[in-house]
């Protein structure tokens, strides 16, 4: 990533490159499985790019290596510094919701980095997506002396692609650059965090519906379990991806706002798909069994996703819990009640 170094009056700034190579792909898919995530950061700092001049932009990012990549890579055939903020590897939106991409990260990494120094003028670009943590006014009262006036916060687009047209639409960003997309490619994108760090629920699931599956009129058998829980697993695997990646790619084309509601009706369509494709027993406590789980897993799995989404508020994903967490628990328990009660009967 750093090709070299740029003298300044402040000592050696690393340089880096535009082009993505390999390893950075390769980390940027590794990062999407969960693999590595707690690591993927670079140092807060002073970057260039190009060759840049006391007269180039200015250019403020996470310390998320995915979001510091996009920004280098929209910097291609551009002289420019990039100054990073410690957002404790978080990207700008949700680092700008915790206070990390903020004000004071802002002012503090200015000091730090003497950038003064380094630029004659006094114009930082930001994105768009770092507004709820950044007040402009403050940074340019708390970054102004005596003989200088302090910074000037220009909020770049939504999107690094952006940059470009954003610059030579002379800083000023248009209707589409301000406006924030999350298109099924996009959705698409997020799904496999979700999926692995879901995992562990998933597993849970799988152990309680084995160890419950041993039960029989005449007892309890680890061999029964066996046998009678492999399409019981199934059911739930298929839930499960009902929830946590169905669910999300079709997210604006199912009816109602909260996820939660939207995973309990894929998981309803998903009971209807199985009992009228006669791939489950017809008992009535087996019906009544899954009738209440796979809905409830769906709707919980959907419910995940409200974490990555730009269609949800804090207080909203928090009101939306509060309703549905117990109505999940109370169908999960009753699902498997009646999962019971048909291997007794």
């Amino acid at each position: 990533m750093i090709t070299g170094y740029i003298k300044t009056p402040i000592g050696d700034i690393p340089q880096v490159e535009t082009r993505l190579n390999s390893k950075d792909i390769l980390g940027a898919i590794k990062v999407r499985w969960l693999i590595g995530r707690d690591n993927y950061m670079v140092k807060p700092g002073l970057y260039a790019v190009g060759n840049p001049t006391k007269d180039s932009n200015v250019f403020v990012s996470a310390n998320y290596k995915l979001s510091f990549d996009h920004v280098r890579k929209n910097l291609a055939g551009r002289d420019a510094w990039i100054l990073v903020l410690d957002t404790k590897g978080v990207n700008v939106w949700c680092a700008a919701g915790k206070g990390t991409f903020g004000t004071h990260e802002l002012v503090k990494r200015i000091e730090e980095t003497q950038l003064r120094k380094v630029v004659n003028h006094h114009r930082l670009i930001l994105p768009q997506l770092g507004a709820t943590g950044v007040s402009a006014h403050l940074v340019r009262q708390l970054t102004k002396s005596e003989s200088e006036k302090g910074f000037n916060v220009v909020w770049g687009p939504i999107k690094a692609a952006d940059i470009k047209p954003f610059l030579k639409n002379n800083y000023k960003a248009t209707t589409e650059m301000r406006r924030v997309t999350f298109t099924m490619a996009e959705r698409t994108k997020l799904l496999p965090v979700d999926i692995v760090y879901a995992g562990k629920k998933l597993l849970g699931a799988f152990v309680l519906i084995f160890l419950v599956s041993g039960f029989s009129q005449t007892g309890y058998s680890i061999t029964d379990a066996w046998y009678t829980s492999l399409p019981s697993i199934l059911y739930i695997v298929l839930a499960y991806f009902t929830g946590i990646l169905l669910t999300p790619i079709l997210l604006p084309y199912i009816p109602f706002r909260m996820f939660a509601l939207k995973g309990l009706i894929t998981g309803i369509f998903l009971f209807i798909a199985l009992h009228l494709g006669n791939y489950m027993a017809n008992s009535i406590y087996a019906i009544l069994a899954w009738v209440m789980l796979l809905p409830a897993i769906s709707s919980f799995m959907a419910m995940n996703f409200t974490g990555g989404s730009t269609f949800t508020s804090l207080s909203g994903v928090k009101k939306e819990m509060k309703i549905f967490v117990p109505i999940q628990i109370t169908m999960a328990i009753f699902g498997l009640a009646f999962y019971i009660i048909n291997l007794l009967r």
